[in-house]
């Protein structure tokens, strides 16, 4: 059924064969030949910036290197998509890179909630989204015909959570809030049930993400004494929500997602987030032995360390890079979706496959905290638990 793409959009699939172009932001010295298009689509501007900074360098990083290396005979160009992180932002954002027909493939959509709206978009075009960081569990129960998610979902992610929390002593009661985006509700979702499954009691809030004065969802966490937060939103929302329950006096341990894992949360929460931890589907590229020359590479070439999903987003770009080769010539927008439901790459953070829903094969997921002021890797959560 993920093969099944509609004939109106079948028109399209082979104009997307590349140029003999070799202007616009190649990023190298390409290889020359046809050239191909990669997009990525994330927020390039607007509240969580530096979450999509962090991954299109990764994938700009992979582009340039390929096009250097001297080992294609043709040439990728980066193209930017830039949706804010924002839903209502997401169809203009999808619809540029539809519109480009050089276009063969989108690193993205970087969050779930321009996913669900983009995603239909790309499957009707025939062209493949591959997010490197999306983790609400419905996008592949949706049906995208093109879509294909290479990153642990939040059922893995909420699961972490409450493994790690149930081995914590003196916590036997959790609060968990979501801020009423897909992300952060379906990540909320799965942390209530896992909560329960681990013999904790749970309780839930939600608190929109444009709240202007989180006071009074900070006294409402202090007040009802639990000994844990689980925050399921991204780190823009939760730096203001962090300084108020430090100042109501909040004690309990702090928890949240990928979507808070930017030391953007500490330039703007400071000291409120001390001793927080962090979980994520994303390695700490400076921390493994298999990403350290990337990490290098990454830090000569933007002069600072690679951030939250860099390393996946240049995994994500290497693997279409390799896919468009392996179909020696033979590249449109089908062909590209194709080859890569149906790969196994070896990348830099992971073996990269899918299942027929285009979900990842893998469920690993890592803790980070917050110590001095600075975010630590602290491994992986499975390990940490004795699972």
């Amino acid at each position: 059924m993920r093969l099944a793409i509609p004939v109106a959009a079948g028109a399209l699939l082979l104009t997307g064969c590349g140029s003999d172009d070799d202007e616009g932001g190649s990023g190298g010295n390409g290889g020359g030949g046809e050239t191909y298009k990669i997009a990525y689509q994330g927020p390039l501007s607007g509240q969580n910036v530096a979450l999509g900074e962090n991954m299109q360098n990764g994938v700009q990083l992979a582009i340039n290197e390929a096009n250097d290396s001297g080992e294609y005979d043709f040439t990728i160009e980066y193209f930017a998509a830039d949706d804010q992180g924002a839903e209502g932002q997401a169809t203009s954002a999808a619809q540029s890179a539809i519109d480009d027909q050089d276009v063969v493939a989108v690193v993205g959509p970087a969050f779930s909630g321009p996913t669900h709206v983009a995603a239909p978009l790309y499957g009707q075009a025939g062209l493949a989204a591959v997010s490197s960081s999306a983790t609400d569990p419905a996008l592949t129960e949706a049906g995208f015909p093109t879509f294909l998610r290479a990153v642990p979902n939040d059922n893995a992610q909420g699961k972490a959570m409450a493994d790690f929390l149930a081995t914590q002593d003196g916590v036997n009661s959790v609060m968990v809030i979501d801020d009423v985006t897909p992300y952060g509700e379906g990540l909320a979702d799965v942390a209530m049930e896992e909560l329960a499954n681990a013999g904790l009691d749970a309780q839930r809030e939600s608190v929109p993400a444009d709240t202007v004065d989180y006071g009074g969802a900070a006294r409402t966490v202090t007040t009802s004494g639990v000994d844990a937060l689980i925050y399921a939103g991204y780190y823009e929302a939760l730096a203001p929500f962090a300084t108020r329950l430090s100042e109501s006096g909040f004690d309990g341990i702090g928890i949240s997602g990928d979507g808070a894992n930017d030391d953007e949360l500490i330039n703007l929460a400071g000291g409120a987030v001390e001793d927080w931890y962090l979980t994520c589907p994303c390695t700490e590229a400076t921390a493994e032995d298999a990403t350290a020359d990337f990490a290098q590479r990454y830090q000569d070439e933007y002069g600072k360390a690679p951030g939250t999903y860099s390393a996946e987003s240049y995994d994500v770009t290497s693997m279409v890079i390799q896919t468009i080769a392996e179909l020696d010539g033979d590249v449109n927008r089908q062909s590209v979706y194709e080859a890569l439901a149906a790969v196994e790459y070896e990348g830099l953070t992971k073996t990269f496959s899918f299942t027929d829903t285009g979900e990842f094969n893998n469920e690993a997921i890592f803790l980070y905290q917050i110590k001095d002021g600075v975010r630590g890797y602290v491994g992986a959560v499975e390990e940490l638990v004795g699972g």
